[in-house]
């Protein structure tokens, strides 16, 4: 299967840091940063706020996909390609390919919305931006979930 186990184990541990990283921060932000800056906060403050936090996550974001891609990649190679890996890997690649187009469109797209309408004080359009965002990233959180599903429990399959 590889020649080191170490080095194998260390793409596994980068892997899992990254999509922990990703989906845990999806959830943060999704179910409890954005509800009460919600509650809290008027439009003025709540989406600067979020522009903001938004801005430093999806930085990270961008490094945890590019890991992910990368270890997931050399792991599959250290497998021998997709030939010889299990139903899951196929699965988890799948899902990962959807969630990270998904996310792209919230990078290249939703997001830079936001931040314009939040420099033009424009809070109808930054508001339906951030909306845009929320559905984006709730369905990604479910894909995400089910990625781990599939991984733990597929392999008992």
């Amino acid at each position: 299967m590889t020649s080191s186990p170490l080095l194998y184990a260390l793409l596994i541990l980068l892997h899992v840091l990254a999509a922990a990283f990703w989906v845990g921060g999806m959830a943060t932000l999704h179910l409890t940063v954005r509800p009460v800056a919600a509650a809290l906060l008027p439009p003025p403050q709540r989406l600067p706020l979020m522009a903001g936090v938004l801005r430093r996550f999806l930085i990270g974001v961008d490094a945890a996909l590019t890991l992910l891609w990368v270890s997931g990649f050399a792991m599959l190679g250290r497998m021998g390609g997709f030939a010889g890996a299990h139903w899951r890997v196929h699965a988890m690649v799948g899902l990962a390919a959807l969630m990270t187009a998904i996310y792209l469109t919230i990078r290249a797209g939703a997001f830079p919305k936001l931040r314009r309408a939040v420099a033009a004080h424009d809070w109808p359009e930054a508001g339906a931006a951030l909306a845009r965002i929320r559905v984006r990233v709730s369905f990604n959180l479910v894909l995400g979930v089910l990625v781990f599903v599939v991984v733990l429990l597929g392999r008992a399959a």
